[in-house]
Formats: structure tokens, sequence, C-alpha cells
């Protein structure tokens, strides 16, 4: 599987990142150039008339945005405004964009993560490669005092007041190598500059706030109310399924629990096919819950996904909220 290969690589001081090294300079400075364009306006940039909250990461692949976003919303609610999301529709096939996004969309269209983030937030979200368009066309259809962009860290077309770094706290940057010779997609250095930095995981640094996630209850995907504890399958034998960023925290998130776990990663936003999951037994299927939205389609009575939810240390909410008040001078009406 080359997703795993280039893990290997990436997670490494490999010989073979070694030799990609010149590549990895070249992004390097290639990627710091563009910024500073953009720092400069020497590249055209907009500023929504709403405030801007960037949430984004350094590496390819997953560190934990999704649950982090639908996180920050909540609590941007429980502080009086009106949030509104922008994402890019990762693999979405939409012919047309901007896409409104709503909790009963195809996420063929619009891709897995934002149907996700719209279930479980309830805002308004709209997605598309240009997230200066999907705000402006959130804004047009919805009455929203703020934006949350969506893994949107690198897009300097959109100018932002606040900008959330998330970063894996076990495997953190990798070999600390920019593309292709690492993981990154802009230097380490970058954290320095952001608002704040959260950790899926452990932090190592004072100014790094650790999240950790929390769901003990398997959800079936054909009958959304039938639930089981994770507790009660101890010594259950499963196949476990992830098709995410970091395919073994979740394997290992089974195992810590007592269950005896067969895994089967896959690439990360991978479109399923219901005889991939079939294993020819009657072990019960477990997945992550962005699995279980493309896998609703064709769910069998032994398919099981296992919601998780952000929690972020105390006082988090007012830092970001006050910081917000203060970068903008505005706040919710």
């Amino acid at each position: 599987m080359i997703e795993s290969r280039l893990q290997q690589i990436w997670y490494s001081r490999s010989g073979l990142s070694q030799v990609l090294r010149p590549l990895s300079w070249l992004f390097c400075a290639l990627v710091t150039l563009r910024r500073t364009l953009y720092r400069l306006r020497l590249l055209p940039s907009r500023r929504l008339p709403v405030p801007v909250i960037v949430v984004g990461n350094l590496t390819v692949g997953g560190t934990g945005k999704t649950p982090l976003v639908i996180a920050i919303v909540r609590l941007l609610r429980e502080h009086g405004w009106r949030p509104g999301i922008v994402s890019r529709g990762y693999g979405g096939k939409a012919r047309s964009w901007p896409q409104q996004v709503r909790p009963d969309g195809d996420p063929v269209m619009v891709g897995d993560e934002p149907i996700l983030i719209a279930r479980h937030t309830g805002c308004p979200m709209a997605v598309g490669p240009d997230r200066v368009a999907a705000g402006e066309a959130l804004l047009q259809h919805h009455d929203c005092d703020i934006i949350v962009c969506d893994d949107g860290l690198q897009h300097y077309a959109l100018r932002r007041d606040l900008e959330v770094l998330v970063i894996d706290g076990l495997r953190r940057f990798g070999n600390g190598f920019c593309l292709p010779a690492g993981p990154l997609r802009e230097p380490v250095s970058r954290q320095n500059t952001v608002d704040f930095v959260v950790t899926n995981g452990p932090a190592s640094r004072v100014d790094e706030l650790p999240m950790r996630y929390e769901g003990e209850e398997l959800v079936n995907l054909k009958d959304p109310d039938r639930r089981a504890s994770l507790r009660d399958w101890q010594g259950r034998a499963v196949h476990a399924v992830a098709g995410v960023g970091n395919p073994a925290r979740f394997f290992e998130r089974l195992e810590h629990a007592g269950l005896e776990v067969e895994r089967h990663p896959f690439a990360d936003h991978h479109d399923y096919r219901a005889q991939e999951l079939d294993f020819g037994d009657d072990r019960p299927v477990v997945m992550t819950e962005k699995d279980a939205v493309k896998c609703a389609r064709f769910a069998r009575e032994d398919f099981w996904y296992l919601p998780v939810e952000a929690r972020l240390p105390d006082g988090f909410a007012l830092q970001l909220v006050n910081r917000l008040e203060a970068r903008h001078g505005q706040k919710p009406a």
C-alpha cells in the first residue's frame, strides 16, 4: 500500500527520506515564499465581513481536526456566536462549487467529513476548493456572525483572525522534513506563528493544549437506536475498519478497551464498496464514525461505529473567545 509506505518514510529517518531532502528544501522554500507574498499582499487575499477562525495542521493526513472543529463550533455557540463552517470538501465529486452541506447530504458529492461536522453541529456549512467563495456563499444564505474554516491553514487567500493548529501528540511532525521527504506542508517553525497549538494526545511544550477523545459506546449503523458499551465487548473478536489519517490510533483504542481486533486499514477518505467489508465470518465490523458516513448505504446488522468527542482543557474556551474579541474588536450580537 502506497500510503503505508509513505508513512514509514515520513515517520523515520530512512535512507529514502535522506535522498529526498533536497526536494524537501525546495518545497519548504517555495511554501515560505508563497506565505510571504500573501502576507505582503503581493498575492490576492480576501477578508470576509465576519471574523474567521482557521483550524488546520502542518502534516499530511489526519491529526484530529474534525472533532476539534466540532468542539470549537459548539463552544462558540455557547458564548453567543452564530457560527458557520467552510471546508474543502475533500473527496467530493460535485460538478460545481461551492456546495451547501446538509446533515442528510450525500458524502459522495461533498465529502465525508463535512457531513459528519454538519450532523454534529447543526450549523450552516459550505464546501469548495475556494474557501473565500464558500464563505461568501454561506453568508449569502445564512445569518452567521463568525466562520470556522476546517483545514484551511495553508489557504492564505482567505484572511483569518485566529489560527488553531492541531498536531498528533504522539507522531508529532514525523521526521521533521517537508514534502516529499517528510509529512510537513510547511516548516515546523510555522507552529510559532499560530494563536493556539492543540495536541491530539499528550503535549510536549508548555504552550500546547492537550485534547483527548471521549466515547465508550458503539452505535449500530443499521439501527442507530441499538447501542453497546465497549466494556461489554471486552474479549470479543471484531474486524476493525479505519479509513482515516492514522488508523492505528483507532485500532489501539479498541484494543485498549479489551477487544480482540483484526485490523483493516484503508486510505484516508476511502470510498468503500460493500464487498470490501465482507470478511467471510460472523464477527462484527467496527469502524470510525467518519467511515460510517460512507458505509451506511450498504450497512449490515453487524456493522457498528464508535463516535468520539473532543475534550479540551479547562479555560480554552475563555482564552479563544477573549482573544477573538480582542483581535477583531467584536462580540456576538
